[in-house]
């Protein structure tokens, strides 16, 4: 048996008895947050199509290993999690030979305890009302799914020595199991600090969720600046778009442990950060 929630809502496959499919059509359609629809003003990024049977973004282990434990324990057998970039399935799951199948977006990973326990309780029982408070936090994380702003003026990728798509093209593949889609990227320069301030420091990369845009100041665009480097920008970015802050205390943290863990999984980690403590002056300079 495969689950699908989605929109329009899929109950089962065409295989299934009447019986069956008329007992699952009476569960509430599920908000329109779960269905991905590409912006015409903005042109998705080509990367690699995946499949729904296709490799699993680990990241954000510890929540991911919590909801795991979630759902064996209201399960009460074997349970196997995949987290997913997916822009039209939000959640599908199964259960074969005693085993549920479990696949779900990455947004839940950053999802209160009261979400979680609906997206339990919707996956292993069924729960109609579950369901409707999944549908209403997706529906608050539309930006976690599509671009929810549009991004303003033509995207420049292709500078005068790096080419940003294929850097992010490339980081996709060897750190994300290809699965990232629909993530922009540009060179541009980010907000300049207050009048007055003194300008010591320079913003190197950002990433906008409501555009899932990243953007690299252009001063790396020049022949002394080291491929690597750059890729370790863009990595660190790719990491916000797959690693949603963190509240504690009252307090947002941008960059948690778990952040900066994963973030020296980069293969070339000491070695950007050593270039750029050697070089940040001649960054300031040219910028």
């Amino acid at each position: 048996m495969t689950l699908q929630l989605g929109f329009p809502w899929v109950a089962t496959p065409k295989s299934r008895k009447r019986g069956a499919r008329a007992r699952f059509g009476q569960l509430p359609r599920m908000a329109t947050a779960a269905l991905r629809v590409p912006d015409p003003r903005v042109v998705p990024l080509p990367l690699p199509w995946v499949t729904p049977a296709g490799p699993q973004i680990f990241v954000h282990e510890g929540a991911r290993q919590a909801l795991e434990r979630r759902l064996v324990a209201a399960f009460g057998g074997p349970v196997q999690l995949a987290v997913t970039d997916n822009r039209r399935r939000m959640i599908t799951h199964s259960k074969a030979k005693g085993t549920l199948r479990v696949r779900v977006h990455m947004m839940f990973l950053g999802a209160p305890d009261r979400v979680l326990d609906a997206l339990v309780a919707y996956v292993v029982h069924g729960d109609r009302q579950a369901s409707q408070t999944v549908g209403e936090y997706i529906d608050r994380n539309l930006y976690r799914i599509r671009a929810s702003r549009p991004v303003p003026g033509p995207l420049k990728t292709r500078g005068q020595v790096h080419d940003l798509v294929e850097i992010l093209s490339e980081l996709n593949a060897e750190y994300f199991s290809g699965v990232l889609s629909d993530v922009l990227i540009t060179w541009g320069r980010m907000a300049r600090p207050p009048r007055g301030r003194a300008r010591r420091t320079i913003k190197l990369g950002s990433y906008s969720a409501v555009e899932r845009l990243i953007r690299v100041h252009p001063v790396l665009d020049r022949p002394w600046v080291p491929r690597y480097f750059i890729k370790y920008i863009v990595f660190h970015e790719l990491l916000h778009h797959v690693m949603p802050e963190v509240r504690v205390g009252g307090r947002t943290q941008l960059h948690p442990p778990e952040f900066l863990q994963r973030e020296r999984e980069f293969r070339h980690y000491e070695r950007a950060v050593a270039w750029e403590r050697r070089h940040i002056d001649r960054l300031l300079r040219a910028r």
